[in-house]
């Protein structure tokens, strides 16, 4: 039963939660519509006040729950239900994977249309709490309040937050007062610097009007125990800037890079900006299977270490590499399974759209002493060309790790033109990734499909291909 009242809010009465939706909203069914509900679980019953209404689906969040799910358990953050991260904590893990193994499969049965051999069990993550060795936290000067009422006295409220944007909600930033997704001191270090500015009467970013002093945080850490921070503000300030920065190396000596920008751009993208060096090193080193890693401020690196290391030896695995394969690395970033690889290869070549990125690739086989290893910086869809491989020679091996958009079709028309013999497909998309393997699909077999999980208590997977040349396999 439905119960519309004057204002044309719809309550859909005791909706039946029957899926878990790859965006982090649950799923159940209604007046023949698909009802998108976030914050609960499939098997629970609840009444879902409708938000948004279309031709085929509403959008609504639960009011009564009648019925609890048997999947259901208790979250351990006490700003679950707020916070845009960690949608599924009241799932239990067992269950989390097991949808996240679904989402896989329906992405690549229903719009790749695929021929799958039977997908491997998902691996599942060590650890599904302090996880991330990557934060990225926002100052505003208009905090989400959580305990509203018509009493408040807003004049005199800190309105300052220090923490993540609330979902739908540019403007509005939820104070974080602890995260379960890093490391220690990572919270000790937030709630320090917010204290601070506080104590000192430093001027919280304002979004809409682009005014402000705070902007950012980001905390970096690694396996080993570096540990980078850095603060990002919107104009210079060489006494606010050097008065937080000296109570930051101060409480924190085991900070091992301490470093600021200026950032007076209207977006947070830092990439493009100069990062200065206060304290320390300019960069972190993670080290995995022996191999070292440098972690620049800008560097991109698979944000859980531990499952990134299961991710790249499913890749390895799947390339199946001998020792004499010539192996295209595509979206090689900061050439981490470029140089994973090397050993087992003859040769590898790595292509990545950002130049500081292939900077530290060259860095990290240095630092490693590899010497067979090449990289270059471009769009791979122009660089990928006839004299590229005429230049490198034809891949054996391609190993692909696009990001969520996928890959340009243009380059799933290269990888198609160039006929590696095997193509290991990684992808932290299961949609655009069945796109593109359907069209893969055309030359190649697949042989094995590995869901990895990257980030437990979120909808997100990584998903592993291996697809072996048709003629091959005559």
């Amino acid at each position: 039963m439905n119960v519309e009242k004057k204002n044309k809010k719809i309550t859909l009465e005791k909706v039946e939660i029957i899926d878990a939706g790859s965006e982090g909203k649950a799923v159940g069914r209604a007046n023949d519509r698909v009802v998108f509900v976030p914050f609960v679980v499939p098997g629970d019953v609840v009444d879902v006040k409708v938000t948004k209404k279309r031709a085929s689906y509403y959008e609504g969040v639960a009011q009564d729950i009648h019925h609890y799910s048997d999947k259901r358990t208790e979250p351990r953050c006490e700003h679950f239900g707020i916070c845009g991260g960690c949608k599924w904590q009241n799932m239990h893990y067992d269950h989390q994977l097991f949808y996240k193994q679904k989402q896989v499969e329906d992405n690549l049965r229903r719009i790749g249309k695929l021929d799958l051999p039977e997908i491997n069990p998902i691996l599942a993550s060590d650890s599904v709490f302090y996880y991330r060795n990557k934060l990225e936290y926002t100052f505003s000067n208009k905090r989400w309040i959580t305990e509203f009422s018509r009493e408040l006295d807003f004049d005199d409220l800190n309105m300052n937050g220090l923490g993540f944007h609330i979902p739908g909600m540019y403007d509005r930033v939820l104070d974080i007062d602890n995260c379960y997704l890093q490391t220690d001191p990572s919270n000790d270090i937030r709630l320090a610097v917010k204290n601070y500015a506080d104590e000192k009467g430093l001027e919280y970013y304002d979004v809409k009007n682009w005014t402000g002093f705070l902007r950012n945080l980001i905390i970096r850490t690694t396996s080993i125990g570096e540990l980078m921070v850095i603060l990002i503000v919107r104009f210079e300030d060489s006494e606010a800037i050097k008065g937080m920065l000296d109570m930051l190396a101060e409480k924190f000596p085991a900070i091992t890079s301490l470093m600021y920008v200026i950032n007076d751009k209207k977006n947070d993208v830092i990439n493009d900006l100069k990062v200065n060096l206060y304290k320390g090193n300019p960069f972190i080193m993670e080290e995995m299977e022996g191999l070292k890693f440098k972690i620049g401020p800008v560097s991109f690196y698979q944000t859980n270490s531990s499952q990134a290391y299961a991710l790249y030896k499913v890749a390895r695995e799947f390339a199946g590499l001998e020792g004499h394969e010539l192996v295209y690395d595509l979206y090689t970033g900061t050439g981490t399974i470029a140089n994973f690889v090397a050993a087992r290869a003859s040769k590898v070549v790595g292509v990545e759209y950002v130049p500081a990125a292939i900077e530290d690739a060259y860095e990290n086989s240095k630092i490693n002493n590899i010497t067979n290893t090449v990289f270059y910086a471009g769009d791979l869809a122009k660089v990928l060309d006839e004299a590229f491989v005429k230049q490198n020679g034809r891949p054996d091996v391609v190993i692909t790790d696009p990001p969520r958009a996928g890959m340009h079709e243009k380059v799933v028309r290269h990888i198609l033109e160039m006929a590696p013999d095997k193509i290991v497909y990684v992808s932290c998309n299961p949609a655009t990734q069945a796109r593109d393997v359907a069209i893969l699909a055309e030359q190649y077999t697949i042989e094995a499909v590995q869901p990895v999980d990257m980030f437990p208590h979120t909808q997100h997977v990584e998903n592993v291909m291996k697809l072996v040349r048709k003629h091959m396999q005559t």
